[in-house]
């Protein structure tokens, strides 16, 4: 008498390939969120590089105080941490911090 359904066999090796293919796909996945992190990071860093430069250009110096500068520019910078470093008249430094992933801003670039 034959009954309908799996074998144990079967079903272990069904268990085996989706533990394989788990192995080898959340790797990935989370390589791919801490880019995304990244991209995001920069994106604010060339806005904030950006409204430094226009706020410069007006103002003969550069600030360290991110409410001075153009909040319009510095949209792709919600939800993320900027700390600022120093600020003269030659220079700025900013530091960007999007969920752990880390990006600096200088007059000199990103980093």
């Amino acid at each position: 008498m034959r009954q309908n359904g799996f074998t144990l066999i079967e079903l272990l090796i069904v268990i085996a390939i989706i533990a394989i293919l788990a192995a080898v796909l959340i790797p990935n996945l989370l390589g791919a969120r801490q880019r995304a992190y990244k991209a995001q990071a920069l994106a604010c860093a060339k806005a904030l590089a950006t409204a430094e430069e226009v706020y410069q250009i007006d103002s003969q110096t550069y600030t360290n105080d991110t409410g001075q500068l153009d909040q319009n520019m510095l949209k792709p910078c919600s939800g993320m941490t900027i700390t600022a470093g120093s600020a003269t008249s030659t220079g700025y430094s900013f530091e960007i911090d999007n969920k752990g992933v880390t990006v600096v801003v200088t007059e000199n670039g990103i980093q």
